[in-house]
């Protein structure tokens, strides 16, 4: 029993890469496509939000296939590490899905907002990063939570491409007649959301002195 919960935490901290990795770098890639889909140049606007739109109308299984083995299918280059892969696809996804949560909070921002600011001699990025980031900040985070928490389960898909994550590891043990390992990928999973609900609660009780 103690060797099984050992193989399964050690399958789960493939998860938790997967997780810990994909945030730190899909945040402040998705800033960076939401300014590109917020530009008043309309050819890269136009690339950006077409792009958002390709990778949040498929499936993030697809893009996992796609990013695995289109490089060697077309350019002959074969992808031989999956957690490579893994990263790539995971990190372009929720880039994709933070700048929509960036851009929605944005905009949501008055325009008198900037216009008060210029009147007392602010600039446009003056106003941004000392009047509206806090405002924007405090309006996303629920939403930059929900997409968090789906982020811990959707580590599970690594499986398709063949890494090692929790559930593939008790997809093993489950083809030897023991049922138990597929149930305790649940707890390790509730376990964790659960941490991350608390977490993401207290920061936005930490914000609550900002209102909006």
């Amino acid at each position: 029993m103690q060797e099984i919960i050992s193989v399964l935490f050690s399958g789960f901290g493939e998860n938790l890469r997967i997780f810990a990795l994909t945030l730190a770098m899909a945040i402040p890639l998705g800033l960076v496509i939401t300014f590109g889909s917020m530009t008043k140049f309309k050819p890269v606007r136009w690339l950006t939000r077409t792009f958002v739109w390709i990778i949040r109308g498929t499936p993030l299984m697809l893009q996992l296939f796609v990013v695995l083995y289109a490089p060697g299918l077309l350019f002959g280059i074969p992808m031989r590490d999956r957690m490579a892969a893994t990263l790539v696809a995971f990190v372009i996804n929720y880039a994709a899905y933070f700048s929509e949560i960036y851009r929605g909070g944005i905009e949501s921002i008055p325009k008198g907002q900037y216009e008060a600011g210029a009147v007392l001699g602010m600039t446009r990025r003056q106003v941004f990063f000392k009047v509206v980031l806090l405002q924007v900040i405090k309006r996303i985070v629920p939403s930059m939570g929900n997409e968090v928490i789906t982020l811990v389960k959707d580590t599970s898909l690594a499986r398709v491409i063949g890494v090692a994550e929790i559930i593939m590891v008790a997809e093993r043990y489950t083809k030897q007649g023991l049922i138990g390992p597929l149930f305790s990928t649940g707890l390790y999973f509730l376990l964790f959301n659960g941490l991350l609900t608390l977490l993401l609660g207290r920061i936005e009780r930490k914000m609550d002195y900002f209102r909006v």
